[in-house]
């Protein structure tokens, strides 16, 4: 045989061995790697090794990020879990105080012989029925802004007539304060693309809780900037030093950290939820003792 050749010969047999023998080592690699996966522990810390193979360091590399990045999200679901059932388990106790309550004052009109004394009695029994009705509600608006398939039909809303009618509505309230809520506009005729169903919740938990928790009546302002039309509900707090703006819209947060505060500690987390859903967001601002939401 032409002495050329032969080594022609030898020069692809060599080739051909060597990436036998390569594919033989990654073929190796990833069986192991595959066997550890699978036998790995989800609770377990271990990660890939990198094996000799070129190229097998990257995929031991992208693989422990990829398990980095599962583990971190089971710390956040459990540390979320865990958050919940201890809120929940304030809110459970939140919700019985006013049944028992309204237990005890309908027991006492039951044995009341005075029809006046009987008829405060049942009132009073009545509130705490109401406020009961309330968390649950609360409760179930939380669930709901919070369902990722929660359907939503967007359209443009004038402003100015949507916010006074949520403020018509709780006239009573500002009446009962002796309130009465400003509202000053850049743009008289301002629309906002939103759902009007989510966009009433939202401005309606605002007034809530600036009645709820304010110390004078609301001032309702919508201005423009950068193109987005922003509307900010602004009130006097009697005490900022215990609001923390950074925690404000979290789930069961309430300023004075007291469950006997009122409200359920839902009503601006639900407003949150609801707008991200819309695409956009709350951010509350404390300038001395003057609490500012926006929604925008």
């Amino acid at each position: 045989m032409d002495t050329s050749l032969l080594a022609i010969v030898l020069l692809v047999v060599g080739l051909g061995m060597g990436a036998l023998l390569a594919g033989t080592r990654y073929l190796g690699e990833l069986r192991r790697i595959a066997r550890f996966l699978r036998g790995r522990d989800p609770q377990s810390n271990a990660r890939v090794t990198a094996g000799g193979a070129p190229g097998v360091t990257d995929l031991a590399d992208a693989v422990n990020a990829e398990l980095d990045r599962s583990a971190q999200a089971h710390i956040e679901a459990v540390r979320h879990q865990q958050e919940f059932q201890r809120d929940l388990s304030a809110l459970s106790h939140d919700i019985r105080t006013p049944l028992m309550g309204a237990k005890g004052y309908l027991q006492l009109a039951r044995d009341e012989e005075d029809p006046g004394q009987r008829a405060r009695h049942l009132d009073a029994a009545a509130a705490r029925i109401d406020a009961t009705t309330e968390l649950l509600d609360q409760l179930f608006a939380y669930t709901k802004s919070t369902d990722p398939d929660l359907a939503l039909k967007m359209e443009p809303v004038a402003l100015k007539p949507f916010v006074e009618e949520i403020l018509l509505g709780q006239y009573p309230a500002f009446e009962e304060r002796g309130w009465e809520p400003q509202i000053a506009f850049e743009d008289a005729a301002a629309t906002l693309e939103a759902d009007r169903e989510a966009l009433a919740r939202i401005l309606t938990n605002l007034v809530v809780n600036a009645l709820r928790h304010g110390s004078s009546a609301p001032m309702i302002s919508q201005r423009t900037e950068n193109g987005r039309v922003l509307l900010g509900i602004s009130n006097a707090v009697e005490d900022p030093t215990a609001i923390d703006p950074d925690r404000l819209f979290d789930r069961f947060y309430q300023a004075d950290s007291a469950r006997g505060a009122k409200g359920s500690g839902l009503g601006l987390s639900v407003a949150a939820n609801l707008a991200r859903a819309m695409g956009m967001e709350l951010s509350a601002e404390l300038a001395g003792n003057m609490l500012t939401i926006t929604l925008g």
